[in-house]
């Protein structure tokens, strides 16, 4: 665990990196990335746009199920489960 005054030092060198920059798009690009890939590390039910659209064309090739007519959801999922 982490003083204050670690924090802030620490908070205070990220700033100053970014800052320096935060004019170069390119970089600006690579750390938004990188950044992204940090927080998904934290937390792992995070996806990309792309991943999430990836996932939802691998759901397309899977089984599909229709309500018939009068069917409640409850009775789809006795019916298919």
């Amino acid at each position: 665990m982490m003083t204050t005054t670690q924090q802030i030092a620490m908070n205070t060198e990220l700033w100053q990196s970014i800052g320096y920059i935060a004019d170069d798009d390119a970089l600006m690009r690579r750390l938004t990335r990188y950044a992204k890939k940090l927080a998904k590390e934290k937390d792992p039910t995070l996806m990309t746009k792309e991943e999430f659209f990836a996932r939802v064309e691998a759901a397309k090739e899977g089984p599909s199920y229709e309500l018939q007519e009068g069917e409640t959801i409850e009775d789809l999922l006795k019916r298919v489960g």
